[in-house]
């Protein structure tokens, strides 16, 4: 029924899915391209003539299969319906399509699916699914590669402030400008008070930017549960990974993931929720 919750909730569901088969092309390719970024401007500096390499941004080439370099046809694209179609396997070489690509798309499309059913079709549900969008591309890149990219944390950060301001969230824009504030300056003065002491860097400065996100899109008052369930949750998960010996080199667990996940949990339960997580 037109305009029902089911309806609405549907049709960002069904957009979700084909923005979650994006976004896995997002979390593969722009570390890459920031790289050979860096890559030019460090030989630029140096005054080296740059490398010249083939086109490769987020559109070009088309995607391919990693073990053979089969060209990936529009049929074999759709989010879902291809990787079941084909068992999980490369139609050419029957090689193992990583389990990840739908499971994004599938969470992409749970969490759109959300955001129509709480909001409608509205500029507000427009917002927190961008939103939920870019946390999840940033979680997983910082899982991946470490980095947090300022390509998205800060216009993600410009976003959660003008959607406060026009209201199309919750959160007044003084409480939305001083959540930025106080997520970057408390990461800040932690990074800082642990260097001093340790002489090693606890984090990195993606980081405090994702935590300022977090502060614009909640409000400051929500930032003191948000950093609770990252860090219980982040605890846990190294702890395991230490026993478990899945740590990568240098026993370094990204904070970002846990932060981004923190803050898609705020989305769909609340702050007040994470808080009464803990009892409190």
């Amino acid at each position: 029924m037109l305009g029902s919750p089911w309806f609405d909730a549907s049709v960002l569901g069904v957009l979700g899915l084909l923005i979650g088969s994006f976004l896995n092309v997002v979390i593969y390719r722009l570390p890459l391209m920031l790289e050979a970024q860096w890559k030019t401007e460090c030989a630029e500096l140096s005054g080296q003539e740059a490398a010249s390499a083939e086109a490769f941004n987020l559109m070009t080439p088309r995607s391919r299969c990693p073990s053979c370099g089969h060209a990936i046809h529009w049929y074999e694209n759709i989010p879902l319906l291809s990787y079941v179609a084909l068992r999980g396997k490369c139609s050419a070489c029957a090689a193992s399509i990583r389990i990840r690509y739908p499971v994004v798309e599938l969470t992409t499309g749970a969490l759109f699916f959300y955001c129509g059913w709480k909001w409608g079709l509205t500029p507000t549900a427009g917002v927190w699914s961008g939103f939920a969008a870019a946390l999840l591309v940033l979680s997983l890149i910082d899982w991946d590669t470490t980095l947090l990219p300022d390509d998205i944390t800060l216009p993600l950060l410009w976003a959660g402030l003008i959607a406060a301001a026009v209201q199309w969230t919750s959160v007044p824009l003084l409480a939305s400008l001083w959540g930025a504030v106080a997520g970057y300056v408390s990461l800040w003065l932690i990074y800082w008070a642990f260097k001093l002491i340790t002489g090693k860097e606890g984090m990195g400065y993606g980081d405090f930017k994702l935590y300022a996100v977090l502060g614009a899109w909640f409000g400051w008052q929500a930032l003191v549960p948000i950093i609770l369930m990252a860090s219980v949750v982040g605890a846990i998960v190294g702890i395991a990974m230490k026993f478990s010996t899945g740590l990568r080199e240098g026993g370094y667990v990204p904070f970002g993931p846990f932060l981004g996940g923190a803050g898609l949990l705020a989305m769909v339960f609340g702050p007040a929720a994470l808080l009464g997580f803990f009892g409190l």
